[in-house]
C-alpha cells in the first residue's frame, strides 16, 4: 500500500478569500425597472436614496426591489414587469399603462437608487408603506425592510409594526419628505443609524 504525503510545503500561500457576490448586473436588472407608476399618473412619487455599508460608504453594486399597493391600498395583480420581445427574447420592460406595483433597480456608481411609483394607500391598520428587499455584496441572505412615507403622524403612530420598533430607531423606516412628491430613504446596512430590517417566519 502506497502512502500519500499530505503535508503542506512551507512556500505554499493560502487561497485568498473572495467577496460573496453580487453577480446581479448581467440578468437581473431590466430596462425601466425604476418606473413602476404608469406614465403621467397624478399620484406618482419618487423615492430615492443611497445604499451604505457599515462605514457609511456607498455600494455601487447593490440591487433594490420595491413593491407596494396602488394609491387606494389595493395590491395589483397586473403581469408584465419584465415583458419579453417575442422576436429577440430581450426585455421590453413595462407597457407604461398597467401598474404592477413592483420594480427592481441597481444602484449606480455612487450607490444611488430611485424608483417612481404610486403613493401607496393604507391597508388595514397599517400606515402607507412600500416593501423593500436589498441584495448587496457580502450578504448571504437578502434583507427586507419598509419605507413609510411621512405626512400622517396619526397613522404612523398607530401602525402595528412601527409600534414594536424602539422609538430611537423608528426614523430609519420613515422617508424624508423633500417636497414636490420626492422622498429620500437611505439604506444603511450596518453601523450608526442602521436601517431596521425585518425577518419573516
Amino acid at each position: 500500500m502506497t502512502k500519500t504525503d499530505t503535508s503542506v510545503p512551507e512556500n505554499v500561500l493560502p487561497t485568498p478569500s473572495h467577496t460573496v457576490g453580487p453577480f446581479y448586473g448581467y440578468a437581473l436588472p431590466f430596462r425601466g425597472g425604476e418606473d413602476i407608476a404608469p406614465l403621467g399618473h397624478p399620484d406618482t412619487v419618487t423615492v430615492h436614496g443611497h445604499v451604505l455599508d457599515g462605514e457609511g460608504r456607498p455600494l455601487p453594486d447593490a440591487l433594490i426591489e420595491v413593491w407596494g399597493p396602488d394609491s387606494e391600498g389595493r395590491v395589483p395583480a397586473a403581469d408584465g414587469s419584465m415583458r419579453r420581445d417575442p422576436a429577440t427574447g430581450t426585455y421590453l420592460g413595462r407597457n407604461g399603462v398597467e401598474f404592477t406595483g413592483w420594480g427592481r433597480v441597481q444602484t449606480d456608481a455612487d450607490g444611488h437608487w430611485y424608483v417612481r411609483t404610486l403613493r401607496p394607500g393604507a391597508r388595514g391598520r397599517n400606515a402607507p408603506y412600500l416593501s423593500v428587499c436589498v441584495f448587496a455584496r457580502g450578504l448571504l441572505v437578502h434583507l427586507f425592510t419598509r419605507i413609510y412615507l411621512p405626512g400622517d403622524d396619526a397613522a404612523l403612530a398607530a401602525d402595528p409594526l412601527l409600534a414594536r420598533v424602539p422609538g430611537d430607531r423608528r426614523d430609519t423606516l420613515v422617508a424624508q419628505d423633500e417636497g414636490h412628491g420626492t422622498y429620500r430613504f437611505d439604506i444603511r446596512l450596518q453601523g450608526e443609524g442602521e436601517t431596521v430590517f425585518l425577518e419573516y417566519t
